[in-house]
Formats: structure tokens, C-alpha cells, sequence
């Protein structure tokens, strides 16, 4: 009877969104599938059939299958099919990590980084094989205290578990990890020296925002943020990408601001809905705002002009990091540019938008990612 009718209740929509849970889970596993393959024809065709099948779950949740059909038209199913085969001819012809000694290990880590979906991807299959794999390891530990932190559950619990991410990071410098991903960052640690206070500062700005603690922050104490969260993982990429020269560590740490700028700008409507407020709070009182409460300051109509104010700043760092790349080996360097490139589109895309619509998501398309990695990541 339900199915009878001309659009989907709000039950029977719930029940959409999460079977296409289920979907979405079934398209991660199967993305890293087609670089498997060793006949390219192959891997190509089932590389776009993996596109074709995200573009349409992605369809279906914006539009309503008892209202409309919904479908790919031909335009829009041949351009899927061929980018998502490009992009595996271009996954196939970039250099790809080699596994860790630690098989299982090296799996759990390709899992956690191919279901992330990060356009932080493209920047790290810029680099050769071992630094290749480091990266992955890297990545897959940023993700996972991050989850930590972002997850719905009990706060004791997840306080917990970030508390037993610094005692693994103990044991990884002791050489007895236990956790997968610590057990993938084993070598890297050893071999590219990577220092195990950065790791601490990301875990300490995860719990940062697990306690909240940075709601409408004051300049000095939204510069330490960046520098646990951005900055740390910018210097231990640096010591991976074999940067060494005086102006690595400057790079890393005046990109991550960039770089966290541009997130706090995307992510106002998903940071307010979990209680944060990443907005400075001089620049939101000279703008006439004096709440921290996200509701109020994502309502106020000064808002556009806090924002516009935080993207100048954002522009600063990036017109900085260029100056900074200039005087080194851009050749070790390309996932910084890759990373550049893509942030400065999102916040262009986010002035053009002037944040009118807080809750509306800016993201770049395929197309557009797959530009970037010929242009800056190949050449």
C-alpha cells in the first residue's frame, strides 16, 4: 500500500537512506577492486560500473523513487563511465603503494583510506611507493581519531579511546604496536623519523573537539588548534615527502591553516549541528555578533561578512605557502600543491556562494579533481 502511493513517507525514506547505507558500504569495498585486475580492459569496465553505481545511489538520495524513475540519462551515464575508466587508467599508470610487511595490517589501512572518499587521495598517489604507503598509514591514523572524536556515543567511552590512541603511540615508539594502523606506521616511523610528539598533537586536538573545548576561539587558541589537527600531520607529511629544507616545517604548518580555514568555512552547518563553532571570536564581535551559541551565529545576518573575513586569511596562507613552495623541490612536493589546488577551488566556490545557504555543501566534481591530478599532480 505504502509503495501505492505517489511519494515516500518519512518512514518509508528512513528505510531508503539506510538500505543505501548498506549500498554505499557494498561501493567502498568494491572501489579498490578494479586496481586488482591485471587485464586493464577489465579493470577499466569494472571500474566504471563501481562509477556508475555510486552516481546512482547518490541520485537516489536526493530524489524520491516512488515520485520519479530515477536514472542516469545517457549523457550523464557515458561521462560517469568514462571518468570513472579514466580515473582507473590514471590509478593504474601513478605509482601505487607496495603492502607492508604486516599484510593484515596493510589491509586494514587500504580499507580505512579507500572508504574515506578524501580528495587527500590524489595528492599522496603523487609520490613514489614506500613514501606512497607511508602516507596511506598516516592518513588511516588521522582518520580513525577523528572518528573518535565525530561519532555519536558515550563521551567516557570515546574519552577513553583516545587515551589508548596515546598509549598505542607509546608502544608504536617502543616498538610493540598492537593497533593495525600503528602496526602500518611501524616503518614509516623508523624510516622517515617522524616524531612522535605530532601524533599526540593530533590525538589532543581530537579530543579538543570531543570536549568541545573550541567554541568561538580566541586567535591564539584557534592557531593552536590548527597546528594539532593540520599543522601536525603537515609536518610528519613533510619528513614522509623527504622535504628538508628550512621552509618545510613553516610550509606545513601556514598550509594546514589554510587548509582548517577552508574546512571551518565548508563545514559551518555540520560543526553547529555537534555543538562547535570554529569562528573566531574577535572576528565575530567585530561583526556584531557576540553569541557562541552555532544556531544563533549560522542565523545572524553578519554572518556572510565573519565568513568572507576568515577566507581572506585563508587566501593569506595559501598566497604564503607559494611563496614558501617557490624556494623548494616542488618535484617532492606535489601533494601540497594537489592539496592547494583543490582547497582554493572550495573556498572560490564558497565566496561565489557567500554563504548565503550555511547548510549547503560545496564540493568539486569529478571532473574538476581529475583536472587538478593531470594538471599539478602528473606533470
Amino acid at each position: 500500500a505504502v509503495l501505492d502511493r505517489p511519494a515516500s513517507p518519512a518512514a518509508l525514506r528512513r528505510i531508503l537512506d539506510r538500505c543505501l547505507d548498506g549500498v554505499d558500504d557494498l561501493i567502498a569495498q568494491a572501489r579498490p577492486l578494479p586496481a586488482q585486475l591485471r587485464s586493464r580492459r577489465l579493470a577499466m569496465e569494472s571500474a566504471a560500473i563501481v562509477g556508475l553505481a555510486e552516481a546512482l545511489a547518490a541520485r537516489l538520495r536526493r530524489r524520491d523513487p516512488l515520485a520519479e524513475r530515477v536514472a542516469l540519462s545517457r549523457p550523464a551515464l557515458a561521462l560517469r563511465a568514462a571518468l570513472a575508466a579514466a580515473g582507473q587508467l590514471i590509478r593504474r599508470a601513478v605509482l601505487r603503494p607496495r603492502p607492508a610487511p604486516d599484510a593484515a595490517a596493510w589491509a586494514h589501512v587500504h580499507h580505512v583510506v579507500s572508504r574515506s572518499r578524501t580528495s587527500f587521495l590524489a595528492g599522496m598517489r603523487a609520490l613514489p611507493k614506500r613514501r606512497t604507503a607511508a602516507m596511506y598509514a598516516l592518513y588511516a591514523f588521522c582518520r580513525e581519531v577523528d572518528d573518535i572524536a565525530d561519532e555519536p556515543g558515550d563521551f567516557g567511552r570515546r574519552l577513553a579511546a583516545l587515551a589508548a590512541w596515546r598509549a598505542e603511540i607509546e608502544r608504536l615508539y617502543a616498538g610493540r604496536p598492537t593497533y593495525p594502523t600503528a602496526r602500518a606506521l611501524l616503518g614509516p616511523v623508523a624510516e622517515f623519523h617522524l616524531p612522535k610528539a605530532e601524533f599526540l598533537a593530533v590525538v589532543d586536538g581530537m579530543e579538543s573537539d570531543l570536549r568541545n573545548a573550541v567554541r568561538a576561539p580566541t586567535a591564539d587558541a584557534l592557531r593552536t588548534y590548527c597546528r594539532q589537527v593540520a599543522g601536525a600531520v603537515g609536518v610528519l607529511s613533510m619528513r614522509i615527502f623527504g622535504a628538508d629544507e628550512p621552509e618545510a616545517d613553516e610550509i606545513a604548518v601556514v598550509l594546514g591553516e589554510g587548509l582548517q580555514f577552508t574546512n571551518i568555512l565548508r563545514d559551518l552547518a555540520e560543526d553547529g549541528a555537534r555543538g562547535r563553532l570554529y569562528l573566531p571570536r574577535d572576528m565575530l564581535r567585530r561583526h556584531g555578533i557576540d553569541s557562541d551559541d552555532p544556531a544563533v551565529v549560522l542565523a545572524h545576518p553578519a554572518l556572510p561578512r565573519v565568513c568572507a573575513e576568515l577566507a581572506g586569511e585563508a587566501r593569506r596562507r595559501f598566497d604564503r605557502t607559494r611563496m614558501l613552495l617557490a624556494r623548494c623541490d616542488r618535484r617532492r612536493l606535489k601533494p601540497c600543491v594537489l592539496m592547494m589546488e583543490v582547497y582554493e577551488r572550495i573556498l572560490t566556490r564558497l565566496e561565489r556562494a557567500a554563504w548565503r545557504d550555511p547548510q549547503r555543501r560545496v564540493r568539486l566534481s569529478l571532473p574538476t579533481k581529475l583536472w587538478i591530478l593531470l594538471r599539478h599532480g602528473l606533470a
